[in-house]
């Protein structure tokens, strides 16, 4: 999760906490109020989870835009992993001669 909308949520949800604390020794805790405050913090974190979504695939999205259009520096490249015995070279499978 994203620090700034994981905070977000934090403070939230410590709020929360607190506002419960004082009604449940103010004796004015109810089933209402605790639906409430748990509809607050369904609604706060469903938005931050969206805003995290959101601003992993734009940057998913920038980034795979500059190396499309970049001079190719920063091009994804393969990389072979050496085989059981070590060695490098690709492999012939059934078909593959």
């Amino acid at each position: 999760m994203v620090s700034g909308t994981g905070d977000r949520l934090t403070d939230v949800v410590a709020a929360v906490v607190e506002v419960a604390a004082e009604a449940g020794e103010a004796g004015t805790y109810t089933v209402e109020s605790a639906q409430a405050m748990a509809a607050v913090l369904k609604k706060v974190a469903v938005r931050v989870v969206i805003d995290a979504e959101v601003r992993g695939f734009s940057s998913g999205w920038r980034e795979a835009m500059e190396l499309v259009a970049g001079d190719g520096t920063g091009a994804p490249r393969a990389a072979r992993l050496p085989g059981p015995d070590g060695d490098l070279r690709p492999r012939s499978s059934p078909g593959n001669g």
